[in-house]
């Protein structure tokens, strides 16, 4: 199965989007609320329907941008987030954008990912970051297998993938999850 623009179009206009859990999930908002630089420019790739996209605009941060391969959940956004600068959503495909940011916030992305992408994904998390640059969120954390959207994963392989660029600040269980994903989901702070 190849997920392409398509696939992910299709998905959206058949509400075929089970990790969406209807709002900004605790463990990021809870991150989110402790960063205090209005000015850091933030990413949030495969930004879907994008409550962590709102969440960040409305607590100050302007310099947000959210990134999906297809328009479909980008005029999702827009139409629930009618305020929000259209300027800020891009749609492309992740590995072709070429911008550099400061955070990048992960939340259902890399495990929406083909799993032979991850290597690639990791570098090109290296490549958007700016120095000293962090990517922070949530990843899956059950069994890998190749069925999927959502593909899992294990704390020694997000370890064994990510410390070939990153410091890894923080790769944990969740304490804070919803309860759909208790004990399912990674925390990860990880430095460029």
């Amino acid at each position: 199965m190849k997920l392409t623009k398509e696939y992910w179009t299709n998905r959206y206009i058949e509400n075929n989007v089970p990790w969406d859990a209807g709002a900004i999930t605790t463990p990021v908002k809870e991150y989110i609320d402790q960063l205090t630089n209005k000015e850091l420019k933030i990413l949030i790739p495969g930004v879907g329907t994008g409550y962590e996209l709102a969440y960040l605009y409305q607590k100050g941060f302007k310099n947000v941008y959210g990134l999906d391969i297809s328009e479909e959940p980008i005029d999702r956004f827009k139409s629930l987030n009618p305020h929000f600068p259209s300027n800020r959503l891009i749609v492309d495909d992740f590995f072709n954008h070429t911008s550099k940011y400061d955070l990048i916030i992960e939340q259902t992305f890399f495990c929406a990912l083909q799993p032979e992408l991850r290597p690639l994904y990791a570098n090109k998390i290296n490549k958007l970051l700016n120095k000293n640059g962090k990517l922070a969120g949530v990843l899956f954390s059950f069994p890998l297998t190749n069925q999927g959207p959502p593909f899992g994963g294990s704390l020694d392989e997000y370890e064994s993938l990510f410390s070939k660029y990153f410091t890894i600040e923080t790769l944990a269980l969740c304490y804070n999850s919803i309860k759909p994903r208790k004990n399912k989901e990674l925390f990860i702070i990880l430095k460029k």
